[in-house]
């Protein structure tokens, strides 16, 4: 659609930006200019139809930057998606994807479903069913018996490894996922801080990947896959909890600088439930768990935000809550909002199309009823989402014309 927004604020991105009284102009499925209401209104005089958002935020959609479409909540979402149908799993896909857009994310990564989250990713991108822009990579890479071998990505040598990431690129996924740790989603498989692969298993699954034009997500909670992980080349380290055995953690600051160094993203993929998550840890697990991040952070590890949302109560509209994680361990909400928008765009290798405000990207829009820079809170005050230049206004909050 063409429509010049408005707002009281605009967070056009990076962190630091900030504009009062601004707009920006979208046509089509584009933005084509952003800056003050006073000059883009002067410049499209009454041709647009302008959309009014007083006392609000216009900023960049939100990308969810670790979900799970093909599971879906329950207490056994394993059982759930072996049991689907086909025509469930599809349904049930397209529901989720659907109820993440309504809160303003309108890009998704899922990391590790069935290939038929594919159809649904190509059906939102005809824009025959609403949805946000979704970045698959199908069955996750893994060994006999290993984290989520349920999905069909299972390897064992170096050629099985090569051969099932040109699979995966054949059947049209966006970037390769590899369980470098085990998980504690799968019975009998390796444990959370146990390597499944080895380094040079993990640089090949890289070096095929590249073939294909693909990049790497890793899924490492154990130190020693953290660093094999690191070592091989992948993009981003999904968790990346440091696990050295049951309760024990080896922070590792020489693999920690060369994940810096190399612009390898962290996603720590925690839901809006990490509260609950840290008081069942204790008083010794927990500050060991999450004080990672900062950390993390310190050592200048850069970070992208995701929930895993499709594991039990992890759910898909409630990406704000999940993101009150970083401000409870003290990070500024520039930065935050900053892990859900450009930081992850980068990870995706969506920063040309995505995750800032600025002409020529994709009209993938936000607003918020008040302004997060003060609130983190304004997040969960959704008044219009707009994906790929098609509004999506919650039906409570219909903007001013």
């Amino acid at each position: 659609m063409d429509a010049l927004i408005c707002a009281e604020w605009l967070l056009p991105g990076p962190s630091g930006q900030r504009l009062t009284d601004g707009a920006v102009l979208v046509e089509g499925d584009r933005i084509s200019a952003v800056g003050l209401r006073a000059v883009l209104q002067a410049r499209t005089g009454d041709q647009i139809p302008v959309l009014e958002y007083p006392g609000s935020t216009l900023m960049p959609g939100l990308i969810n930057s670790h979900v799970h479409l093909c599971f879906d909540t329950s207490a056994d979402p394993v059982r759930a998606f072996r049991d689907s149908s086909p025509e469930q799993l599809l349904s049930g896909v397209a529901d989720r994807a659907a109820q993440a857009l309504r809160v303003g994310v309108t890009t998704v990564r899922d990391l590790g479903g069935s290939d038929l989250v594919f159809q649904i990713r190509d059906e939102i991108a005809a824009r025959t069913r609403p949805g946000p822009r979704i970045v698959a990579s199908g069955p996750p890479l893994t060994v006999a018996g290993g984290h989520c071998w349920f999905f069909g990505g299972v390897v064992g040598d170096d050629s099985s490894i090569r051969a099932m990431v040109r699979r995966h690129a054949s059947a049209g996924a966006d970037l390769i996922k590899v369980m470098a740790s085990g998980g504690h989603m799968t019975r009998g498989g390796a444990e959370m801080w146990q390597s499944q692969f080895t380094t040079d298993q993990l640089r090949a699954v890289v070096a095929e990947a590249a073939q294909a034009g693909l990049r790497v997500a890793a899924h490492a909670h154990g130190a020693e896959a953290i660093t094999a992980a690191v070592d091989a080349g992948v993009h981003t380290i999904e968790h990346c909890s440091w696990m050295a055995g049951a309760g024990e953690y080896d922070r590792r600051e020489d693999t920690a600088r060369k994940m810096a160094a190399a612009g390898i993203f962290a996603c720590a993929a925690l839901s809006q439930n990490w509260r609950a998550l840290y008081d069942r840890l204790g008083p010794i697990r927990g500050p060991k768990t999450f004080g990672r991040l900062k950390w993390m952070d310190a050592l200048g590890v850069p970070f992208i935000a995701g929930t895993d949302a499709g594991l039990p109560g992890s759910v898909f509209d409630n990406f704000a809550g999940a993101l009150a994680l970083y401000s409870w361990l003290g990070f500024a909400n520039d930065r935050i909002i900053e892990f859900a928008t450009v930081n992850a765009a980068a990870a995706l290798g969506l920063g040309a199309v995505t995750g800032r405000l600025a002409p020529g990207l994709a009209a993938d829009l936000l607003v918020v009823g008040g302004d997060p820079l003060t609130t983190l809170d304004a997040l969960h005050n959704v008044r219009m989402v707009m994906a790929g230049g098609t509004l999506h206004p919650p039906s409570s909050a219909a903007p001013r014309i």
